[in-house]
Order: structure tokens, then sequence, then C-alpha cells
């Protein structure tokens, strides 16, 4: 098994770092850039960018918020927010970002993913898929585009596994039941993910406590760590996340 990696991610909004709760609610959480080189320092392996407004909004992500990162972090960056075209991607990635993460976009033209995939490698190409529960469908969560803002009666667990056959190489999940809330992450939702794609499943949404790290990795099946609230507020720290794991016998980077 590869090293489980910590992801600290920065929420965009106003060209401020946000954190809210079910996508809603929304408090300010500092600087990009300082949060961006204290997470470095604190051992953050990656590092993840969403301009959390840019889709809904109808317009691309802001690449200045991408440079200013960029330039001070050595750490891989993925960026997502607005990524619509070949050529948003060609532009995130020049401004100094390692990936880019798609979401809604990727659900409107599934084609994207697939020559995203092609002309830039899959290892750059992440789809993030924001879902909630609907036991209506197959897998019990239905996939949500537009901020969270738009359910479309399309099965989450379906979408993650056509995404891998479209070239992605990372998935992105994030539980709407669990975002921002400190409650642990949506166990069930992650292992749905993990179960039907052979990619690295980054888990997102609700850490809260050491457990929950752990819970994610070893029940959930996520190899990659991604947490907002609890490291903004300096409730926990990047270091002790990594002790936690390693305390556990799982290997960290």
């Amino acid at each position: 098994m590869e090293p489980i990696k910590i992801m600290p991610c920065l929420d965009m909004k106003n060209g401020r770092v946000v954190k809210g709760v079910h996508f809603v609610d929304i408090r300010e959480a500092g600087d990009p850039v300082e949060n961006a080189v204290f997470y470095q320092a604190e051992g953050a392996d990656e590092l993840a960018m969403l301009d959390i407004a840019a889709t809904l909004e109808n317009r691309k992500t802001r690449l200045e918020w991408v440079k200013k990162v960029a330039d001070q972090i050595s750490i891989p960056l993925t960026v997502g927010g607005g990524i619509s075209s070949l050529e948003d991607i060609e532009m995130v990635l020049g401004a100094g970002a390692s990936k880019v993460s798609m979401n809604s976009a990727a659900v409107k033209n599934p084609e994207l993913v697939k020559l995203a995939s092609a002309k830039f490698g899959p290892e750059k190409i992440t789809v993030a898929i924001d879902a909630k529960r609907n036991p209506a469908m197959p897998s019990g969560f239905e996939l949500v585009v537009s901020g969270g803002t738009l359910p479309i009666a399309k099965d989450a667990v379906a979408w993650a596994g056509q995404c891998q056959e479209l070239g992605a190489g990372v998935i992105l999940p994030t539980s709407m039941d669990g975002d921002g809330t400190k409650a642990g992450y949506d166990i069930p939702f992650t292992k749905a993910i993990s179960s039907a794609v052979s990619l690295p499943v980054v888990a997102s949404g609700g850490a809260g406590k050491l457990e929950d790290f752990y819970e994610a990795v070893v029940d959930g099946g996520a190899s990659v760590l991604l947490a907002a609230s609890v490291f903004h507020f300096r409730l926990l720290k990047i270091q002790d996340v990594k002790d936690y794991l390693k305390s556990k016998g799982l290997a960290v980077a």
C-alpha cells in the first residue's frame, strides 16, 4: 500500500480562505498564501485549492490566486473551481498547479475528462464528486453539481467508475452530509467510491478528530486524507495526524 498523504484544503472566496458547513454558513479562515506556507512547514504532503464560487458565478478560476500560492510552496497543488475546458486546464497548470480538479464541467461533458487525460496525463486530472444521500439511487448516493446546489438524479458511485474509464487519475468524493461538520468522514460513501475504482481516492468532508483519519483509510479505503476545518482553526496539527496514523501501524508519506 502507498503511504498515506495528508492534504489540507483551501476553499477560496473573494481572495480569502473560507470554510462552511454542508457547503453553506461560510466563515473566514485567513490568507491563502500564509495558510499554504504554514501547511507546507507543518508537513502537508499536498495542498488543494478550490475556488468554491467559480462555477456558481459562471467564471474561471482566479489564476492570480493560483500563482501566488504556487510561487511559495514546493508540494503538489491541486486546483479546482470553474475549470471547464482544455484551455482552462492549460492555464491553471501554467500558473503553477500540479493537478486540476474538475467537477460540474466533467459531469456536463464527460469527454473533457478523456481529452484532458490524453493531453496532460491522468496523474494531472482529478475528478471531484459531490454527493448526498438519496435512497432512490442504486448506491444510495446522488451526484450534486454547481457547488453543491443542484442534485441531478445520477448515481455518484456509478459516475466514479465512469470517470476511471474516461482516464481520471484521482477521485475526490465529498459527502455534503458530512462537509464541515467535524463529525467524521462519510465512511459508507468513501468506501462505496473506493470499492468502485482502483484509483487513489481522497477522503473529504467532515474530519474532526484523529480517529476519523484512521477510519477513512482502514474502513473507507482512502489513500489521501483531505481536511480543512480542523487545520484552519488549529484544532489538529498535521504532524499529530501523521503520528497517530503511524502509531496505528499505517505508513505515512
